[in-house]
């Protein structure tokens, strides 16, 4: 493994950390998604960029629907809406980081 894809390669596990402390501090997202675009150019491999695409996906759905949620709150619903959004969120964070470790790419559907 070249030095480059080791850098990215724990650039991306960053990432996935920031993601996950999320669940602390939800600020935390922000950066890691500044980090994903702003490393996006020197990405020149087809695992790392799925992983970058992968996370990038992940911040700007989770974003989506915890907005939503926190709009529906004052009718209950929104609620549920924010607790989806964390298990989704949790989801996408564990795959990504399993299979990273894996070495495997991240396909985005």
């Amino acid at each position: 493994m070249s030095d480059q894809k080791d850098s990215l390669k724990t650039i991306t596990h960053v990432v996935y950390g920031l993601q996950a402390a999320t669940f602390l501090t939800l600020i935390a997202c922000i950066p890691a998604v500044i980090i994903n675009y702003v490393k996006m150019d020197d990405v020149d491999n087809d695992l790392i960029a799925s992983h970058f695409r992968w996370q990038i996906r992940t911040f700007w759905f989770f974003l989506l629907w915890a907005i939503i949620g926190g709009l529906l709150s004052f009718v209950f619903i929104g609620f549920g809406i924010v607790a989806a959004a964390f298990i989704w969120l949790m989801y996408r964070i564990i795959k990504g980081w399993l299979r990273l470790s894996e070495d495997k790419a991240m396909y985005c559907k």
